[in-house]
């Protein structure tokens, strides 16, 4: 297959300092990795967040608050490990760059990102509170269940009555207070003119508790406060494993959007000044200093670089920029001072056109439906024609007895009441992300198994997902003692990936540098020294006069002649056997990179993917998977990067790994733990065995409302017999659910 653009003839070289650390790929360096949030409201403070993507335990947090704590101004610094950032209380003089170099020099990497655009805390105070109710339901059911057994165990008149009391005391409080999820939703749906599960489970726990004050209150034999909260729990743990399923799901077009350097260095007459990006317009100047994110698109006027342009095009390695080169926003400066001449800065910028595609994607992809919601379209009208039927036969049929006629209907709503159906999807889901989780695997969306078992067609990016993302040097062996002695020492002068790699590489071989003078970094080119009096070179074919090769490499000068070092890109674990399993199971493979031709159509062909794409932009990606969507495919993207973003939101079904960026694994479904990529296959497999789980549980639901409704209708059923009924049901689909195991 033909690449969509042509590739630079020339493979990009290294330069630079103040790239990434060797553990990480180049396209790391645009990591969203930190936030700001508002001042404090006191003129000498500011509130800094910076995120950290690699830190992971304990001592992560003590190694960063202590490395923070030692700097002047910084008043407190907290890590949460689990959003992986750090919140640090600091002077007005402290900048994010200075914590940033700070943080690098302990071992961890940091960016700064516009915290006013992300809301990524409310999910999770949705959980707790469902958790606290949970908590509260669970132990006021014990407790009215202890109750009840006094009156089922003979309690008459009197000592009946003060049981019943008691209970009530307990249990209409409970279920006003652990109902309000439902009641609220129930709320809505009616004033919106519909009718959602929430509106039959809000007239259950209601009626079940309105009977059983009505019956204590005239000294009835029978109450139900028991029925009530226990159905009131069993809800409740529904909603909340639902929860849980979807609570790492983040808009991944707000975590782009947030991207945005929120602050740029304006030139105004020679002096720089800082402004905020919305006062940038196209045709001022801007600084942007080595290390520093583009804040917007532009032209370069004066100086060289190398810049990262893996944000938009997935290139595994830095490309050049001078005098005349388009840049764009969330580009990385790795080397050299530049300045540019602004384009487009803020909503105009390429960024937010990008956050603008992924918006729509993630839109439409929203609209799926899960079985639930399909199901609960008819179940829940069905419901309340079955209550309000008996209600309406039996005030006829006893004459206008609306005590029992009430009953009846109370009992028909309890016992059809979608408890078993709100757990059928959560619980399954649930045991499936167990399994997956052990494998390696995280589910973040409440759809995404139902999905993956639809999908066709897998489509994945390379660098970063099929590869590491880590040039690798071949060929060693061929090149002469001294080529390798005198390489490596000027590899050992740059922290760019590839003269990285090749410093690991020789050093593993024993290789000793030799000894060389004024050794120093050229912005855009390489590196330069001297030996014996004489200039050495290592970086760019043209500026170490080499014919370059059609495989990345990167090149040595040295008297008189030149000499190439070749790189690979290596695979990542489970790769070919991905591949093979996805081959086996009727699965069409394709490739899809914004890397150059020659490297993808060699990835390709080592991983035997006939379908394949190179020098794809984000638009280009997402167009790709649409037109495959067009023919009626389902597509699961596998990408990492913010160029494979808008695919990502716009496919089927989408997996990243958790090296990926922010704002890749926001538009994931799953997220892929470990660096294997295997257990993808285990996914495709586990997700057809959690949809028939689903589907036995509707089965199971179905099964049991048939025997069990028309017992109620007929009166033959308590609301409490109805309620314990429920929660068979409600078990039954529990321990299905626990198949998966």
């Amino acid at each position: 297959m033909s690449a969509l653009a042509s590739p630079s003839a020339e493979p990009e070289a290294y330069d630079g300092s103040g790239v990434p650390s060797a553990s990480a790929c180049p396209a790391c360096a645009a990591a969203p990795a930190a936030e700001r949030l508002a001042a404090l409201g006191k003129p000498d403070s500011a509130r800094i967040l910076l995120s950290l993507p690699t830190a992971h335990c304990a001592t992560c947090i003590s190694t960063v608050e202590q490395a923070l704590a030692d700097v002047p101004g910084i008043r407190s610094a907290r890590v949460n490990l689990t959003m992986k950032r750090v919140s640090v209380d600091a002077d007005a003089g402290v900048t994010p760059d200075g914590l940033i170099k700070i943080l690098e020099g302990v071992g961890y990497e940091a960016h700064e990102l516009d915290s006013e655009l992300l809301s990524s805390t409310e999910t999770d105070k949705v959980s707790r509170d469902l958790l606290m109710r949970l908590g509260v339901a669970f132990f006021a059911m014990m407790n009215v269940m202890l109750l009840s057994v006094a009156v089922w165990s003979g309690a008459e008149a009197a000592t009946r009555d003060m049981f019943h009391w008691i209970s009530a005391t307990i249990a209409i409080p409970t279920v006003i207070f652990v109902g309000q999820p439902f009641f609220k939703s129930a709320w809505a749906a009616l004033r919106a003119g519909r009718l959602g599960m929430d509106v039959p489970i809000s007239l259950a726990l209601i009626l079940a508790s309105a009977i059983s004050l009505f019956e204590t209150a005239y000294s009835g034999q029978h109450a139900y406060f028991d029925a009530a909260v226990m159905l009131a729990f069993f809800l409740l743990l529904g909603r909340y494993l639902d929860q849980r399923t979807r609570a790492l799901a983040r808009s991944a077009a707000e975590e782009l959007a947030a991207l945005e350097v929120p602050k740029a260095l304006v030139l105004v007459d020679g002096a720089e000044v800082l402004r905020p990006i919305a006062e940038v317009k196209a045709g001022d100047l801007v600084l942007v200093r080595p290390g520093g994110r583009m804040p917007v698109d532009g032209v370069v006027v004066a100086g060289s670089s190398e810049v990262d342009r893996g944000l938009l095009t997935g290139e595994s390695l830095p490309a050049f920029a001078g005098e005349g080169t388009v840049v764009s926003a969330g580009e990385v400066n790795l080397t050299g001072p530049l300045t540019l001449r602004v384009t487009a800065a803020g909503r105009a910028s390429s960024l937010h056109q990008m956050a603008d595609l992924v918006a729509v994607a993630e839109a439409a992809k929203s609209h799926y439906t899960s079985i639930a919601d399909r199901a609960s379209r008819i179940y829940s009208p069905l419901v309340h024609i079955l209550s309000f039927s008996a209600f309406g036969y039996w005030m006829w049929a006893t004459g206008g007895d609306v005590r029992f006629a009430v009953n009846i209907s109370a009992a028909v709503l309890i016992i059809t009441c979608p408890c078993a159906l709100g757990l059928a999807v959560p619980a399954v889901a649930t045991a499936a992300s167990g399994r997956l989780f052990r494998k390696g695997l995280l589910i973040k969306s409440g759809s995404a198994l139902e999905r993956l078992t639809e999908v066709d067609t897998v489509v994945f990016d390379k660098t970063g997902t099929l590869t590491l993302g880590l040039p690798e040097p071949v060929g060693l062996e061929e090149h002469d003692a001294q080529d390798l002695a005198l390489a490596l020492a000027l590899a050992r002068a740059s922290s760019h990936p590839m003269a990285r790699a090749l410093d690991q590489a020789l050093t593993a071989r024993g290789v000793t540098p030799l000894a060389l003078e004024d050794c120093h970094e050229m912005p855009g080119h390489g590196v330069e020294g001297r030996l014996n009096g004489q200039i050495v070179r290592l970086g760019r074919a043209s500026w170490c006069g080499a014919q370059p090769l059609d495989v990345t490499a990167t090149y040595l000068q040295a008297a008189g002649r030149s000499v190439a070092f070749a790189f690979v890109d290596r695979p990542r674990p489970g790769a070919e056997a991905l591949i093979a399993a996805l081959k086996a199971q009727g699965k069409s493979v394709h490739l899809l990179s914004g890397d150059a031709e020659p490297v993808v159509a060699g990835m390709a062909h080592r991983l035997g993917i006939e379908a394949w794409a190179a020098g794809a932009l984000p638009a280009q990606k997402a167009a790709y998977l649409q037109r495959l969507g067009e023919g009626g495919h389902r597509v699961l993207m596998v990408g990492d990067g913010l160029n494979d973003t808008a695919a990502l939101a716009a496919a089927h079904v989408s997996i990243s790994p958790a090296t990926a960026l922010d704002a890749a694994r926001a538009a994931s479904d799953i997220v892929l733990l470990g660096n294997d990529l295997a257990p993808i296959a285990d996914a495709t497999r586990i997700a057809g065995q959690a949809v028939r789980r689903m589907k036995e549980n509707f089965a199971i639901s179905g099964i049991y409302n048939v025997v069990a409704v028309p017992l109620a209708l007929v009166g033959h059923a308590t609301p409490l017999a109805a309620a314990l009924a429920m929660s068979l049901s409600s078990i039954s689909v529990s321990l299905n659910a626990l198949r998966l195991r």
